[in-house]
């Protein structure tokens, strides 16, 4: 099992950078790949970059490609997520959560860390 906690979130102006953390819990963390979902007011729950368990492999929806990016370091159980030029469409809730090992299912989530970019 492993517990995470999102942080990094804030309020930046449009084209500005942030940084999220998801910081877990566990001795198994390694073996979790993990994403980063965000949700805005009024909208669906959407996936907006991954990185596996097993050679680090990202993948990044296509509002974010060239953007975001994904990193992760699993000797302090901490994934990143670089999110740079930012927009106002890019305000939203963000969780991060993990799967075990390549399942494909997300059973553990963060509680989530508000980011807001202002035009």
């Amino acid at each position: 099992q492993v517990q995470l906690a999102e942080s990094g979130g804030g309020l930046v102006q449009a084209g500005g950078s942030l940084r999220l953390s998801c910081a877990a819990s566990g001795r198994t963390f390694s073996r979790y790949s993990v994403g980063w979902f965000r949700q805005a007011p009024g909208k669906e729950r959407e996936f907006v970059a991954g990185i596996s368990w097993i050679g680090g492999i990202k993948n990044y929806a296509d509002s974010v490609l060239g953007r975001f990016t994904i990193s992760r370091d699993n000797l302090g159980n901490t994934v990143y997520l670089q999110m740079n030029s930012l927009k106002p469409e890019d305000t939203a809730l963000y969780y991060c959560a993990a799967s075990w090992q390549s399942s494909g299912t997300y059973d553990y989530w963060g509680q989530g860390t508000q980011v807001t970019v202002s035009s």
